[in-house]
């Protein structure tokens, strides 16, 4: 959806009809890291109030190791890896059930979902979520999701749940997407500098030309900084989720259609979920080098990649899983599901299927990477 003119903002938001609501842990905690229940309190009415205007609502919440830190007598959020978990472990549970009491009071159930990249990096989980968020929709339910930190390790992380909130927004198919942290908008330059200004629209990259991006606050309990969330932003956007990024506190003000924040517009249309995944929420567990052919059909003509065109393997794989397309400078050119185990590739390097086909057999007849299962990056 694009607006002509701000005075549209009421009505992006008043036709959006389901909201992912993210919010930054620095939003939802006091200075000593516990939780703060009357910030809890005022984000669940905000919430709840939307609800009664007809949105269906996912909200994406940090907060889990802020809340935790307290209970464990930390002052600051710990840098190792097992202390982290540990904070989660006792702080999730306590955010839980703040969230839980305070959409009861307004009739309303929670659900908590936890994921971890491992979630989305498989398509099997991805549908598996897909499908919870879908059902607990349906029940009239707002699901609270949270990266799973007791579990999750430096490997293995989103990094910052800004992105998780992005790819939560295009896995319930979201009308827009809704970031909340203790800035209240995107600035041309650090917020406290005298001078710099709020960017009320983002239309394209190009409005970001002049804008100097900073790194997380200064409350020490979050991972994030304005990065990540133009990051999300360009997830979502490119997906055909518009998106608003402002404060906490204005977060009534945003729902309202107010002109508050910065409004992103969506730039793309609605991609398969798969190819989403593929481009935002996988590594290349190995990866396959193009020679210059295979690259312009590829690229130029959306064709599948062929075994005629790959001249080099790399890493550990087996069939199903995501590898990096390279060309032959090295470049990145793509993604895509690999249909052969990492130690069959060698065997088919430079041949036509035809060749292959006569040789090992009509299993070998087929596409390396399929371009339905194929993203340019």
């Amino acid at each position: 959806m694009t607006t002509d003119a701000p005075t549209a903002r009421a009505d992006l938001v008043s036709a959006a009809r389901r909201i992912v609501v993210k919010v930054g842990s620095s939003s939802l905690t006091t200075a000593a890291g516990g939780i703060d229940p009357a910030r809890v309190r005022r984000l669940v009415e905000v919430l709840a109030a939307a609800r009664d205007g007809g949105a269906e609502v996912v909200l994406v919440s940090s907060g889990a190791i802020a809340a935790g830190l307290a209970p464990l007598g930390l002052f600051s959020r710990p840098r190792a890896l097992a202390a982290q978990q540990a904070a989660a472990s006792v702080g999730q549970g306590l955010l839980a059930h703040r969230y839980q009491e305070e959409f009861a009071r307004h009739g309303i159930v929670t659900g908590q979902v936890l994921l971890t990249v491992d979630d989305v990096m498989r398509r099997a989980s991805y549908r598996n979520a897909h499908q919870t968020f879908a059902k607990l929709i349906e029940l009239g339910v707002v699901p609270i999701v949270n990266e799973n930190d007791t579990v999750a390790t430096s490997e293995i992380r989103f990094g910052d749940n800004d992105r998780l909130a992005a790819l939560v927004a295009h896995l319930v198919h979201a009308d827009l997407l809704v970031l909340l942290s203790d800035v209240d908008g995107l600035y041309d330059g650090p917020p406290s500098r005298p001078g710099s200004r709020l960017v009320p629209l983002v239309r394209s990259e190009a409005d970001l030309a002049a804008v100097t991006i900073g790194a997380a606050g200064a409350a020490g309990v979050g991972t994030g900084g304005m990065t990540t969330k133009v990051d999300a932003a360009s997830i979502a956007t490119g997906a055909g989720i518009d998106v608003l990024l402002t404060s906490a506190d204005q977060a009534a003000a945003a729902l309202a259609g107010t002109e508050v924040g910065t409004l992103f517009e969506a730039t793309g249309k609605r991609r398969p979920t798969r190819l989403l995944w593929l481009a935002h929420a996988t590594s290349g567990q190995g990866s396959l080098t193009l020679d210059a052919g295979a690259v312009r059909a590829v690229v130029e003509r959306g064709a599948s990649l062929l075994p005629a065109g790959i001249t080099a393997v790399e890493g550990s794989f087996v069939a199903g899983d995501a590898v990096d397309l390279l060309g032959p400078d090295g470049a990145l050119v793509g993604r895509g599901l690999v249909a052969f185990d990492a130690d069959e590739v060698p065997a088919l390097l430079g041949r036509s299927t035809g060749e292959l086909k006569a040789s090992l057999g009509a299993a070998y007849e087929r596409e390396v990477v399929h371009r339905d299962d194929l993203v340019l990056l």
